[in-house]
């Protein structure tokens, strides 16, 4: 099994940044490939915000292209978000995502991003 610890959130102004980290344990760490975040508004379903594959392969949400970057530590086993330019539509609670080579998918508990215009 896999666990999923966030951190970073918080309250930030319009224009500020953010890094949000996502650890992850457990007894399976190998079969990992995809790590991401998705954020969920109020009223609103979840959606992607980016995500990375084991080999460094990226893929953003047109929304942030450009102003978030996603990495990933494999040593660690841990992946970053780092959040720049931020907008009050960026809030939402961001959760971080792990996906196995079969498909089976993990969440972690969701950290609150709250952006301040």
């Amino acid at each position: 099994q896999v666990q999923l610890v966030e951190s970073g959130g918080g309250l930030v102004q319009a224009g500020g940044s953010l890094r949000l980290s996502c650890a992850a344990s457990g007894s399976i760490l190998s079969v990992i490939n995809s790590m991401g975040w998705y954020r969920q508004a109020p009223g609103k379903q979840r959606e992607l915000v980016a995500t990375v594959t084991k080999r460094g392969s990226t893929n953003y949400a047109d929304s942030v292209k450009g102003r978030f970057t996603i990495s990933r530590d494999n040593a660690k086993n841990t992946v970053y978000l780092q959040m720049n330019s931020l907008k009050p539509d960026d809030t939402a609670v961001y959760y971080c995502n792990a996906e196995s080579y079969m498909g089976a998918s993990t969440w972690g508990q969701g950290t609150q991003v709250t952006v301040s215009s």
